[in-house]
């Protein structure tokens, strides 16, 4: 049975109250703040309760803390309550958790990262122990330009033997001048790395200037006779970066576009009229944020109200696009300079901002499996952005970045298409970049939506395989992207792998449909045909 979902969990601070897609009259938005306040603190108090009760279910103990991050309530009252911990006062980078539990705050079960059940007190702060990360700290300094970093001491435990660690984070200039950051995580005993991964989410391609033709933009009348691209209804704002290559660019840098008769750019490719890629990426961080609050109603990247701010034409030939959380910005290259304009199409749009959505829900670390589900949700509801948009000049399709790297930089329907994706899971997926360990979760959402076999979609032709010689009847992208984004917003945890993300998929295939339906018998059927059991 469909149970549509009443997100809460930043909505009181926007002042704005949702169930589904459908907002509360303004003057009732008061009384429904305060209600769902009450009703979120509630979920909280007995979350923590229930902690306290299930003790070992949770390795929760002495010197342990928690903090809320996330709360989801289900239209029944079902309550979804999302903890990260900390011990003797330190994060712990694996021991985030979600507790579920009836209306009445009952306990109906958990969804735990790696440090569920580990022994937190075997771990002892230690003094002086940052210079054993010297080594690899010096490696970062050579990888980034200009870098500067910042470490911090954290109890790693994404592995499930817990221990002392330092996160750096290096921050500087990439190849092509543009903010780039790599963290570095070192144990904080012996100085070996942990892991290493880039700060900021990135998808590799190409752009073309205006890709959804005509458009009508939000924008706001600054005074008589200048209009600027402020999104008055979203919050967003579109700033002329200026090719800046600084390692601290934040949403207080750049130049706001104005303009004195509210028309903007020229629509050409490879445009002297630095405002036409602010249309495209003005229009198209509108339709993320609509598609977010229309279809699931998240109020936002955050689901705080809080708009992003856009920058265009960042670095020199920068030939890329990239959400960065420190900032809270969306930043876009000019290409290459010679053969590629800027990427600011609706799928690389809704691509890059959905890695915010997933950072401020299941934070899927970005290595390994959860790095590849974490590049494989930004594509699944990038693409979404895309079809909800129903662009005539940008057709939807399972073609990921196709309009800025002709013909298509990912596919769906068999991603070994671009000589380096992996249609099937096997054991050495986890070692793939994550761009390509990702082609195991579109796979299975393109099997989930459409089903195997060849078909043609919107005139283009694919053809799908099954890793196991499976026939799949797809159910349709709608009710496959929803399944995807409750399993991410309230089952999948930092450390979630393909395996959880089957788990994670197939609970909340049971949540919306039931766990007899057509629905959740084709979220199983994907999964097993690429091989995910």
């Amino acid at each position: 049975m469909s149970r549509p979902l009443l997100a809460l969990s930043a909505a009181v601070a926007a002042g704005v109250i949702t169930t589904g897609a459908v907002a509360v009259p303004a003057h009732s938005q008061t009384r429904a703040a305060r209600h769902a306040a009450s009703v979120r603190d509630t979920a909280i108090s007995r979350a923590r309760a229930n902690v306290a009760r299930h003790a070992g279910t949770f390795g929760f103990g002495a010197g342990q803390a928690l903090h809320v991050k996330d709360v989801v309530i289900d239209a029944d009252g079902t309550q979804h309550v999302r903890f990260e911990r900390t011990y003797r006062g330190l994060p712990v980078v694996g021991g985030d958790f979600v507790v579920h539990q009836k209306a009445d705050g009952s306990f109906k079960g958990s969804t735990r990262a790696g440090a569920h059940k580990v022994a937190l007190r075997s771990v002892v702060p230690a003094v002086g122990a940052e210079g054993t990360a010297a080594g690899a700290l010096k490696r970062a300094h050579g990888a980034v330009r200009n870098a500067r970093s910042t470490p911090e001491l954290i109890v790693w435990a994404a592995d499930g033997s817990p221990r002392l660690a330092w996160r750096t984070t290096v921050q500087g200039l990439g190849d092509k001048g543009q903010p780039h950051g790599e963290v570095f995580v070192t144990d904080a005993t012996t100085g070996a790395v942990i892991e290493q991964y880039d700060a900021e989410r990135e998808a590799t391609g190409t752009g073309h200037s205006e890709y959804t033709g005509d458009v009508s933009i939000d924008t706001t009348e600054q005074s008589a006779g200048t209009f600027a691209l402020i999104d008055p209804l979203r919050g967003h704002v579109t700033k002329d970066a200026h090719n800046l290559s600084s390692s601290s660019l934040k949403s207080s840098s750049g130049t706001l576009f104005t303009d004195a008769d509210d028309i903007w750019g020229d629509g050409r490719k490879f445009s002297t009229d630095r405002a036409t890629a602010a249309v495209d990426a003005h229009a198209n961080t509108a339709k993320t944020f609509d598609y977010y609050k229309t279809t699931f109603g998240r109020n936002g990247i955050k689901n705080d109200g809080r708009g992003a701010t856009v920058f265009v034409h960042v670095g020199t030939d920068w030939d890329n696009a990239q959400w960065s959380d420190s900032c809270f910005c969306m930043l876009t290259g000019d290409g290459n300079g010679t053969t590629d304009p800027e990427q600011v199409d609706l799928d690389t749009m809704g691509h890059e901002m959905t890695h915010g959505v997933t950072s401020a829900t299941a934070n899927l670390r970005y290595s390994g499996e959860s790095g590849g589900l974490n590049e494989s949700t930004s594509d699944i509801l990038g693409t979404m952005v895309e079809w909800y948009a129903d662009n005539p000049v940008d057709t939807p399709d399972y073609l990921f970045s196709d309009q800025s790297t002709p013909p298509w930089l990912r596919r769906f329907d068999k991603p070994s298409l671009d000589g380096r994706s992996a249609d099937c899971w096997s054991k050495s997926v986890g070692r793939l970049d994550v761009h390509y360990s990702s082609g195991v979760g579109n796979h299975w959402f393109y099997l989930a939506s459409e089903g195997s076999g060849a078909k043609t979609v919107n005139g283009v032709s694919y053809n799908s395989p099954t890793c196991n010689s499976s026939t799949v009847t797809g159910i349709g992208n709608q009710k496959a992207s929803a399944i995807w984004y409750r399993a991410l917003s309230v089952y999948m945890t930092s450390t979630t792998d393909y395996k959880g993300a089957r788990t994670a998929t197939l609970n909340a295939a049971k949540d919306l449909y039931g766990a007899t339906s057509p629905e959740y018998a084709t979220v199983a059927a994907a999964w097993s045909a690429v091989n995910v059991l």
